[in-house]
């Protein structure tokens, strides 16, 4: 059994961190000491669930955890900066601070260094997310301890619900772009304009194409808007939308 060990302090680590080809430190007053913040642990960068799910929803709703008095949101692993920063960017997570816990200093302490050698990872860390206010866990989401990779409380909405239960969420807003196009640009200054954040789908990444662009919304244009999985258009109709 996992323990949840709200009221608790969580673990004075330092976590070795490379920015701008310079090591450096960061230590428990720097992370935890005078704030209230969101750590979420999972098994591993670029994982599916991980990838798919698990870090991109608690990017997207980095602005109504913010409203809740959160002044930071971490992503653990038991990875390498290296590794970890790369995920960072792949992801595209802004709102997002990556903990390195390289040799699970951080996840051992916690007692959710779990022996994952079955499938190749050796020690990794378990599933879970907390809110930690000024050091000492307020509050704890700890995944079952069942076989396999259960991901069905420390999520980003069940945390939510629990900050805010009210909360209401900003729309959900994708935008299909292509490199050089103008009136891509404008789409997302209008969004910007507006606070609204958006997920970015760039034609000519990841084998994105026109076809792809063509399959899935049936125009052959960018940018293609879409908000709450309704397709809004272009730059002119999401001008309009907005004004509307």
């Amino acid at each position: 059994m996992l323990d949840n060990k709200e009221g608790t302090k969580v673990p004075e680590v330092d976590f070795k961190v490379q920015e701008s080809n310079q090591w450096m430190s960061w230590g428990y007053k720097q992370l935890f000491a005078g704030k209230r913040v969101i750590l979420f642990s999972l098994p591993g960068a670029y994982t599916p669930t991980c990838s798919s799910t698990h870090l991109p929803r608690y990017n997207e709703l980095a602005e109504l955890f913010a409203k809740e008095n959160i002044s930071d949101i971490y992503c653990l692993s038991v990875n390498d900066t290296f590794v970890m920063n790369a995920w960072k960017e792949t992801q595209g997570a802004k709102n997002i601070t990556f903990l390195p816990d390289g040799n699970g200093e951080f996840s051992s302490a916690m007692g959710m260094l779990v022996d994952k050698e079955n499938i190749g990872f050796g020690k990794r860390s378990w599933r879970y997310s907390m809110v930690v206010n000024d050091g000492v866990i307020e509050k704890m989401f700890i995944e079952a301890d069942i076989p396999g990779d259960p991901f069905d409380v420390s999520d980003a909405d069940t945390m939510l619900n629990y900050l805010a239960p009210s909360a209401k969420e900003a729309p959900k807003v994708s935008l299909f772009t292509k490199p050089g196009c103008a009136h891509c640009v404008r789409a997302k200054q209008l969004l910007e304009d507006h606070n609204l954040s958006y997920e970015e789908i760039e034609l000519g990444k990841n084998g994105l194409s026109y076809s792809s662009l063509s399959a899935v919304t049936g125009k052959n244009t960018t940018p293609q808007v879409y908000i709450d999985g309704v397709n809004i258009g272009g730059a002119d109709e999401l001008d309009k939308w907005l004004k509307d």
